[in-house]
Order: structure tokens, then sequence, then C-alpha cells
């Protein structure tokens, strides 16, 4: 009757007038109604000693992204309500920092063991190589109910506390809504310092037992005057610069933006002054309206996908974080040899527990394993580290808090090794050109350098994450051959006294050819040079090389008289001469000191070089000199105009050797190819690298109708490093000049501008627009040079400067030189063909810097209508009048005009080709009134 009567009235829920039987159970009831009831059942254990429960849940994805990061993950402890907050760019990255928690806790907090960890049920936390992990450290892992969120509700709630806090901090500001990363991280302070609901008492209390001070603490997003570095100041100008404040990395050091980048970086607080009543927006105005449209972050970061990265990059750090451990397990061994070194005990209960945790898809030594740059490796009984010198520019004290740029630390050890630590960080930065390899012990190998498959096997080495392991085990043991062949050591002895020996490092470099594809594997074990005594060690050191306007020369000469190109690279060039100076080094890492004096300090040995040695300051000349004295003595010849163009007529034709350090470029024809190859093959050992395609940074294309020259790997590679390879393109790499003081990039800066932060990059974007301006894009030469005057003090106008000429390269990353070949009928009957005709350019720009009355010089000479030799420069004198200052521009010209003729006589007489020594070089000049001066 009951149910009958419950399913005429549509199932009512029940009140004062329907009485529910609950022993009546009705299916559809029971079925169909979705209300969750209340959680009235109580924890029959109260939690009551930290860390004996934690709890952890992961928000996101926001958007918009805070730079990488699209997530934050909390760690809340159910009896102190201390709490842990971590900004993270994929789901993935979770693990690997629960992990590396995990481990500082227990390191920070030995007496309270962590008994059982509370997460959500996501694929990231339900892996079964966290179960081992903690199974083996007694934690038990526990997991709610799928899609019962109560059952965490400390987290759940602790998420919603965090967002309500950042939430509002951002509103209070004018930061945009892509800063919720700070906001949330210094809410997750805040909480820690307020007291919690079950107790009078502050997280922060209950753990350290201290009352927390918050006099440090200030408005979130206000005004900061930061401290100018001293290298920036000057004796009347801004001791201070104005800042974004965004919370605190300790009582006694602030977080802050830089408005103009967006960057973070850090300052005593001790030395800043705040304004908590002005809130500043980034962008670099500090002073705009409220409803001013807000500006979004822009982050040097690749732009990031919509799916996570496969798990095996999670399974790779869990692996590095554990390898780490076994580090610190070692840390006491490890330092046994080394003299002068402070040893540290570390507790049995704060050393976490070694365990080895399987990782996905793992790759013996000899396989190629994932692309990963580094390796973990547990530390070796020897190493000694040697610092990179730090970036210049930065603010004093600063730290990154969030990853931008990593530091760089180098070891001395064969080969490269590196450590990384989440603590401490110690870690390389890999550049794209200069890739490292790594071992994990420190190598030992005879004074007759044992083969480097010996020294794999007696050395357990763990590789796996390294691509290119072949390659580069191939290149190591190729030095090792090279050095052993050419006896470049003497025997391991003791120092002898009054010397001091210089050090010595190793270095690994790929070679690409001209489509940015890797080519070479080249390693190096260098000296260091720096160390070096003038007059002791050394005594000349100059080395001619041969410098662009010369190749660009040579490649038209090759277009003109329809020559062909070759490219061939000298092997270990810096080993064929002796040394003239006595020069000791230390032993090597890998060199074994002899076994009856094993039990003495190493640093009380050297080796004695019987030959050069990259990295000494002399070497780059002897091997010169070594290389001239026998291409001369075979006949070759050369002048002082062009000391690094030897040429060689014969009966059958000529050939032509254009040297750079170790690459030889050969011109002629197929045959004298061929003869000068196994010339040189006769005493050196040279690698054929075929048809000339890459040189000097120059892509060389060989077409039917000529030759181009271009940099459009190169070019897209710095809009890449400057975030501007999805920029608008732009006509003209710069804008017409403005009397509109805020919009002219060109003019020097005012005194009521702010020069640009150290992190903004504007002498990198200088000299990496300087390289494409000298090499292959003229068109850019006086907008460069025009930004390039305002190094020293640079605002964002001259930084807008900047991006209007990456706009420009964005549109014309493929444009180039073109020396196109001539028909017949163009060249002459006597003298130099057309095509081989040099022709110059001279102009002035009078008072182009009216600041400074100076005037710009300017001139291009072409062959066949190409240019080869360029130049746009601020004239050094003050010129009184238009006609001065063309005549200024006219000389500059004519310096580099004789210098040219000189080359280009020199190639062309002794190639015995058609040349008119007195035949006069015309010089365009569009002054009318400086002809009349000579």
């Amino acid at each position: 009757m009951l149910r009958t009567m419950n399913a005429s009235h549509g199932h009512p829920l029940g009140g004062k007038n329907f009485v529910i039987n609950p022993k009546s159970l009705c299916q559809a009831c029971s079925i169909g109604k979705t209300h969750l009831k209340p959680l009235h059942v109580k924890p029959t254990k109260v939690v009551s000693q930290f860390l004996e429960r934690i709890q952890g849940d992961i928000c996101g994805p926001i958007q918009p992204t805070c730079g990488p990061f699209k997530y934050f993950m909390v760690l809340v402890d159910a009896s102190t309500r201390w709490s842990h907050v971590a900004l993270l760019s994929t789901r993935n990255a979770a693990f690997p920092k629960l992990l590396a928690q995990i481990i500082k806790l227990r390191a920070h907090h030995p007496d309270y063991p962590i008994k059982s960890i509370r997460l959500d049920n996501a694929a990231e936390f339900t892996s079964k190589t966290f179960d081992d992990y903690c199974m083996t450290l007694g934690i038990d892992v526990e997991h709610p109910v799928a899609y019962v969120h109560s059952q965490n509700g400390l987290a759940e709630a602790l998420i919603k506390r965090l967002q309500i806090i950042a939430r509002t901090l951002v509103m209070r500001t004018k930061l945009p809504i892509s800063a919720w990363g700070y906001a949330i991280i210094h809410a997750a302070t805040l909480v820690r310092l307020r007291p919690i609901a079950t107790q009078p008492f502050s997280a922060y209390q209950l753990v350290t037992g201290y009352e927390p001070d918050v006099s440090h603490l200030r408005v979130f997003g206000c005004l900061v005057n930061v401290p100018i570095e001293p290298p920036k100041r000057s004796k009347f100008g801004p001791q201070k610069r104005r800042r974004i404040y965004v919370g605190y990395e300790s009582p006694s050091i602030i977080r802050y933006l830089e408005p103009l980048t967006g960057d973070l970086f850090t300052a005593r607080h001790a030395d800043c002054d705040f304004d908590e009543r002005i809130f500043s927006s980034l962008g670099g105005d500090l002073h705009v309206d409220v409803d001013k449209e807000r500006r979004e972050l822009t982050w040097h970061t690749p732009t990031l996908s919509h799916t996570d990265p496969p798990t095996t990059h999670s399974d790779k750090e869990v692996q590095r974080i554990l390898s780490l451990q076994n580090v610190a397990n070692q840390l006491p061994d490890a330092f046994n040899d080394l003299a002068n070194v402070t040893r540290s005990h570390i507790p049995a209960a704060n050393v976490p527990a070694r365990i080895d945790v399987p990782v996905r898809h793992h790759v013996p030594v000899e396989h190629v394993a994932p692309n990963v740059p580094t390796v973990q490796r547990t530390l070796p009984s020897a190493v000694q580290y040697t610092a990179l010198p730090k970036k210049r520019g930065r603010p004093v004290g600063s730290k990154d808090v969030l990853p931008r740029k990593r530091r760089n630390l180098v070891a001395s050890v064969l080969p490269h090794e590196i450590i990384k630590d989440h603590g401490d960080v110690l870690e390389e930065r890999v550049p794209e050109e200069t890739p490292i390899s790594h071992h994990r012990d420190n190598l030992e190998i005879s004074v007759e350098y044992a083969s480097l498959d010996d020294i794999l096997k007696r050395n357990e080495t763990v590789i796996d994450d390294v691509t290119d392991w072949p390659q580069w085990k191939q290149a190591i043991q190729d030095e090792l051959d090279s050095l052993t062949k050419r006896r470049v050591f003497g025997p391991v002895a003791p120092t002898p006294p009054n010397v001091k020996p210089i050090g010595n490092k190793w270095v690994f470099v790929r070679k690409r050819n001209e489509n940015n594809e890797i080519v070479r594997y080249k390693t190096r074990l260098l000296a260091q040079g720096f160390s070096q005594r003038p007059g002791i060690d050394y005594e000349e050191t100059y080395s001619p090389v041969m410098d662009v306007i010369t190749f660009r020369y040579l490649i038209s000469l090759v277009v003109s008289e329809k020559l062909n190109m070759q490219l061939m690279d000298v092997v270990i060039a810096y080993l064929y001469w002796d040394l003239d100076t006595e020069i000791y080094m230390r032993v090597p890492n890998g060199l074994k000191l002899p076994e009856s004096s094993s039990s003495q300090p190493r640093n009380t040995f050297s080796i004695r070089l019987r030959r050069s040695l990259y990295g000494l300051k002399q070497s780059g000349r002897m091997w010169y000199n070594r290389l001239s004295e026998y291409l001369i003595g075979l006949g070759y010849l050369n002048n002082e105009p062009c000391p690094c163009v030897f040429i060689k007529k014969s009966t059958s034709g000529y050939a032509i050797i254009a040297v750079y350090v170790d690459d030889m470029n050969l011109i002629g024809t197929s045959k004298e190819l061929l003869e000068t190859a196994e010339i040189l093959k006769k005493e050196f050992e040279m690698k054929d690298l075929g048809k000339t395609r890459y040189c000097l940074g120059l892509q060389i294309e060989h077409r039917k109708d000529g030759i181009l020259i271009h940099q459009e790997n190169y070019t897209q590679k710095v809009l890449r490093r400057f975030s501007h390879h999805d920029a608008k393109p732009s006509s003209t790499p710069m804008i017409v000049r403005s009397l509109d003081i805020k919009k002219d990039p060109f003019r020097p800066k005012e005194d009521d501008e702010e020069i640009l932060s150290p992190e903004c990059s504007y002498l990198g974007a200088i000299g990496a627009l300087l390289y494409l301006a000298q090499c292959t894009r003229p068109d850019i030469s006086f907008a460069v040079n025009c930004l390039a005057r305002h190094s020293n003090a640079p605002t964002r106008r001259h930084w807008n400067g900047i991006k209007d000429i990456f706009r420009y390269l964005k549109g014309t990353t493929d444009m180039g030189l073109f020396y196109p070949y001539a028909s017949s009928s163009e060249d002459t009957a006597i003298g130099t063909p057309k095509n081989a005709t040099l022709v110059g350019y001279a102009d002035a720009g009078y008072l182009s810097d009216p600041h400074k009355g100076r005037s710009l010089s300017s001139y291009v000479f072409t062959i066949g209508n190409t240019a080869i030799s360029w130049r746009s420069r601020k004239q050094t004198l003050v010129a009184t009048s238009t006609n001065h200052s063309e005549l200024l521009a006219l000389y500059e010209a004519s310096r580099e005009c004789v210098w040219l003729r000189a080359v280009i006589g020199h190639i062309r007489s002794t190639c015995d080709l058609a040349h008119d020594p007195d035949e006069p070089i015309v010089i365009y000049e569009d002054n009318c009134h400086v002809p009349f001066l000579f």
C-alpha cells in the first residue's frame, strides 16, 4: 500500500504530510534520486600528530595560464593544517613534485614519520611506482571513493580558500588574470600564518613552535622601489627603480615583477621601499588608468600544448629524484678522497631509503634511449667543479623563483659531468650548439689511453637518457686516439719547483650543416689558457683567419669563373706543431698516477705538453704557421692583405685554399680540387665534407643560375630566442622618424625615461642583429647601427625599434645575397668581365645624430650587381656641412676600396685571370660638389 501511494504521488521526498517507511525500498526512488546525504560518520580516530596523515589534490587547468603553469597542487597536514602549494605545467609533473616533497619532509622532520597520504583517484597519483615507494617507507596510500570529494575534504577546502584569497588579491591590483600563479603562492604563505579553524594557533606556530612575524607583509601588487645594481648606477642618477611586489620568499627576501617583461626576481626586503597605495600595471607604464585594458604577461617559453606530455617524462623525473637519494646516501663516502673538504654526517633517520624504481622503456647502455639531454648519476669519488661566470646585469641578490634560466656548473671530469638537485640546483643549461654527455664515475685510463669500451666496463655508467650517446662515444674515442697518435702528453711526473701548471677541461660540440642538421660530433680536451702568463708561457698569439668579405668575394669569383667549391676539415688541427715554450698541465681526470706515487696528492703531479693543445693562447698561431709553412713550401702564394688565401697556379689551372682555423674551402676546377685534396691529406688528417654548403654561419645554395647565400636558419633561431617567431611581418626594418619623443625609437634616453632592466636582453638582440647585418643582410645595417648607439642606456622606445627589425626579418627570413652566373655575351673582350667588376657607392646622412652633431657614413661595394662589402657607421668627426659629411663618407669608402683592390688584384693576377691593374674603380657619390675637391 505504501509503495503504491508513493508511486501514485510521484515519489515524494518525504515530509510532515508524507511519511515514508525506510524499510519499504522503492527501486525507482533509489535509482532516480541523486541527492547526496551529509557525511554523518565521525572519524574513529582523531589525527593529533604532525604528518600522521597528509591530503593532496590538484586544481586546474586554469586559463589563462601563468607562464608555463596551468595547474597547482596542494598538500595539507590533517593535524596542524600545514600546507604546501606547487605550480604545475602538466598533471604529469605532480608525481615528481609530490615525491620530492615527501623526501624533504622526511629529512626536515625525522621525528614525525608520514603514516598515510590521501590523494584523489587521478592517474598521476595511482601509479604502481608510487605505491611501491610508499610501501617501502611504511606509508599507507589512501584513495577516496570516486567523485566523493568530501572524503578528501581538507585538500578541497584548501583549494577553495586559496582561490578566494588569490582572486581577491588579483582583483585588488592592476595585474592581469594570468598572474594568478603569484597570487596562489602568496595566498598559501598567508594561510600558513593565519589561525586555523580548530585551534587558536597558525599552522606555522604549530609546526615551528614560534609565533609568526607578520611585520614583513605588504599589500600584494603594490609599488616597490628596488635598488639598482651598482654597475648600472650613476653618481647623480636614480638609485632605485619601480617594480611590482608579488609576495615574499622569506621574511628578508621579497619577490617582484619587472613591469616591461613580466619576469620574476627577488631583492632584499630591507633595501626596498613600498608604496601600498599605488598599484602598478605591466607593460612598463606605472601610472595608467584603471579602465585601461590590462596587458597579459609575455613569457619567453614555447607555446604549451593542449595535452600533457607522455608519462615517460614523469617517470624519468621520478628516476632522477630517486637517484638523488642514492647521492645523498653516499655523500659521506663520496668525499673520502677529497682534500680540504668538511665531511657532513647524515643521520640514518634523515636519509631517504634506497629503492630502485623501474622506469618504462628502460634501454641498456649500448642502445638508443629517449631524447633527454642529461644523465642521472651518483657522485664520483673525486670531482672538481668550476662555476661558470654568472650573467651580468642581474639585480643584486636576485634569484629565479619560477624556472626561467638555469644555473651553470661545469665539472672538469671525463667526460663532462652534471649534478642536478631540487634543493640546491646544480644544473647546466645545455645550448643547442653545446651538448653534454656524461659518465657517473671518475674514469681512469692509463697513459697509453685505454679504449673507451674498457672504461665503460670498469665503471657503472647511467647514460640511458642520451639519445646520441654512440656518436659521443665515438667522438671521445677519436679524441683519445688523436692525442695518443700525436704524442701530445709527456709522462705523469711530480710538478717541478717554481712551476705553476695550467688546468684543463672537456667540451662537447655538435657541428651542423646549412639545414641545421647535425653532421659531426666533436669532443675536445682543452687547456685552460687563461692561466697562462705572458712572456713565460707564450710570446705571440695573433692568428689570421679569413673574414666574411673575402669569403663573399671568393663566392663571386666562383660564379664569374664557373669554378667548384669544396669544404674540408682538419682533424685535431692544433696538435700538429711542437710547443716553443715549456708548459705543464694538471693531470686530467682520466689519467692514472704512477703506481709508486698513488698515495701522494694528485695536485702535486702534472704532465708536460709536448705539442700545442686546444685552449692554449698560442695554439692558433702555431697552427697557422705550420699550415702556411707547408703550403708555401709547395708553391702556394699569399699576401699581406689576405694572409689566409693561398693560391697556386699550374699548367692546367689554379687552386685556391681559403682557411678559417681548421676549415678549408678549396676553389678551382675539378681536377685541381682533387690534386689539392690529396696534397692536404698527405700531411694532415682531413675530412672531406663535399661541396661547400655551410661555412662561417652562411647557408650556401648552388643553383643553376647562380649561388645564393643566406642565413634563414639563424634568423629563425634569433626570432625564436626573442619570442618573435609568431610576430606579424613588416615591410620595412624601421619606422619613419617621428617628432614625438615617445614614438621615435632612435632618440637617446630622456631624463624622465627609465632604462630597461638587464633581464631584457637588449645587448643580446643587438649582437644577433649585427651578425646578420654583417654577413648577409645589408638591408638592416642602418637600422641596427642607429639602435646600437643606445646600448648603454636603452629604453622601451629603443626596444620597440628592435621589435620592428624582428618583424621585418619575420617576413624576409629567406632573403640573402644572390650571385648570378653571367652569359658570355655580358663579358668584355678586354679587361675584367662585367660580372667581376668592382663598383662602389658612398653616401652620408648629415646630422643623422643631431643630439651629438654627428653625421653617418655608409658605403656598398658590389661585384656583378651583388654586394660583397658594406658599412653603415656614425662619423667620428663633426661635419660642418653636407659637403663635409659626404667627403668623410667618400674617404671611408676609399679606404675600403684600396684594401679590396689589393685583395682582388692579388687573387686575379696570381690565378692569371683577366685583370687590368690600371683600370680605375668607380665610386658613385651623390654630392655634386665633392668631385671638385679633388
